[in-house]
């Protein structure tokens, strides 16, 4: 690894409305090295990167490209330097192909014409996905595929621009232990090549294994930059969010069966294309996690149990009644709750404040008054969940759009504890959102469970299933093919289960 600095960021200050963001913020990246950067949610890491490639004006400070001082106020800006930015949430666009969301506004044309030479386009696109081996075709339309393969495209557009300075914001939190497996080949083939990676994640066991050097945050300001070899988990944690957390706690967990009554059963199960067959039950108290990879049917079985997609054959029970779920509205009317995994694109709506968002699915419960609903119920409410679930700010009217991963999540789960839930379904509950945060999630989870709801936990970290389920459903293919729900289970039991081979080369994540 060279030691020549590609990109540095020095004393970058920024504030939002009088509240300082970053305060004297250092970043040098060097060539050819994987540089993670770290911090609980809210500590300015994506601050820091807006800034770097001209989302955002910094306040004061300087940003230098190979030791030239440079302004970047915009994504053209950050690649003719040759940066690309992979953001967690996507900005694919589901209509088009994945050739041209690759090259998308670079569309190679056809001699002096102007038109869009497609040919020449998918060919180009088809090397590149054969290059790194993913799953897609060029010409396959956007809107056909999963959240996870969606991500590739995301890395795929990076990629096709050979750049100097990749940076991946949380890039494995829709990829499976393949697809993630994939990606760090990629990342490693890249360092070998001289490009140099800027890697935020919450994951720490990637951070571990991925990186050179590694960049704290914490508050806003620098609290450590290490060295491969300084790298020591334990402290890591303590240094990024000042107390000690067990990251590893949960690698492995003794399950006793819940032997309360069944409160919902579900029964042969069938969408024809996504899964088959499918027949389990939940019972009083539990909390049932459901593994897989990406495409094993967990998330279509979760939206056909929610009113959301249809089914074309089984039967769903709740509390031994027979249960067609035609619409999220009836769903919803029977104490139903459901956190989709694509936060931001469904599970709230950016430009609202929290007390909006809140409201949502709460209106049929607030007064009115000559068909205008109640504005001080609909802000009290709001103020009891932001109490209850401690969502920060503790502010109604601050955009959901501009909070943390985590306390975005806490909202969108938030406006169910409104109702009165029999049933919450949480897919990827805790995607993209650091560790202090996922402990908060997960307490409310089991805060729930504790008081009588049946909750399912729809996860690809198998660290979180095994955290916090009291029995976990394994899915491959369309099928249910394991049950975990007695005696020691590991992550290693729901992978082999979910890969369906004793692979020693498969790493989980």
């Amino acid at each position: 690894m060279s030691q020549e600095i590609i990109l540095e960021a020095r004393k970058i200050n920024k504030s939002f409305s009088g509240v300082q963001v970053l305060s004297n913020v250092d970043l040098d990246i060097r060539r050819g090295e994987v540089h993670a950067l770290m911090g609980e949610n809210g500590a300015g890491k994506s601050t820091l990167i807006k800034i770097i490639t001209g989302a955002y004006t910094k306040d004061s400070g300087a940003v230098l490209w190979k030791g030239q001082e440079v302004e970047i106020g915009s994504l053209k800006d950050c690649q003719a330097l040759g940066m690309a930015c992979i953001y967690q949430e996507l900005s694919v666009i589901p209509a088009l192909s994945v050739a041209q969301n690759i090259y998308l506004g670079r569309e190679p044309k056809r001699g002096k014409t102007g038109l869009i030479d497609y040919r020449k386009m998918n060919r180009e696109a088809q090397e590149l996905i054969d290059k790194y081996e993913f799953p897609l075709q060029a010409t396959d339309t956007v809107d056909s595929l999963g959240i996870g393969l969606r991500q590739l495209v995301e890395i795929l557009k990076g990629l096709s621009c050979n750049s100097e300075l990749l940076i991946m914001d949380e890039p494995t939190a829709s990829l499976s232990g393949k697809e993630a497996s994939i990606l760090f080949n990629i990342i490693g083939t890249l360092k070998n090549q001289g490009v140099s990676i800027i890697y935020i994640s919450h994951r720490l066991e990637e951070v571990y294994r991925l990186s050179d050097r590694l960049t704290i945050l914490r508050d806003g300001k620098n609290a450590a930059v290490l060295e491969k070899e300084e790298i020591v988990p334990k402290e890591v944690i303590q240094t990024m969010i000042g107390k000690v957390v067990d990251e590893s706690a949960g690698s492995k967990k003794t399950l006793t069966r819940n032997t309360n009554e069944a409160v919902l059963k579900v029964e042969g199960l069938t969408r024809k294309g996504f899964f088959e067959d499918v027949s389990f039950e939940v019972r009083k108290g539990e909390i049932v996690g459901f593994g897989g990879l990406i495409g094993a049917g967990r998330t279509e079985v979760m939206r056909c149990l929610y009113g959301e997609d249809r089914y074309q054959s089984g039967k769903i029970y709740i509390e031994g009644k027979e249960y067609v779920p035609t619409s999220t509205r009836k769903s919803i009317e029977l104490g139903f709750g459901f956190v989709p995994e694509d936060r931001r694109g469904q599970g709230f709506i950016p430009l609202l404040s929290v007390n909006r968002n809140t409201a949502l699915t709460n209106y049929d419960i607030i007064s009115r008054t000559v068909g205008a609903i109640s504005s001080k119920e609909e802000l009290d409410m709001c103020r009891k969940i932001i109490e209850k679930i401690d969502i920060r700010p503790a502010d109604p009217e601050k955009q959901v759009g501009l909070m943390s991963g985590g306390n975005q999540q806490k909202v969108v789960i938030g406006k169910w504890l409104l109702r009165d839930l029999k049933i919450l379904i949480v897919d990827e509950p805790t995607a993209g959102i650091d560790v202090g945060a996922k402990d908060e999630i997960y307490h409310i989870l089991e805060e729930l469970a504790a008081s009588g709801v049946l909750v399912i936990v729809v996860s690809s970290d198998l660290q979180e299933l095994v955290r916090i389920s009291h029995r976990i459903l394994v899915m491959r293919k369309g099928k249910i093919v394991k049950e975990l729900a007695e005696g020691v289970v590991t992550q290693a039991d729901i992978l082999e289960a979910a890969s369906g081979i004793e692979d020693e080369e498969v790493v989980a994540v």
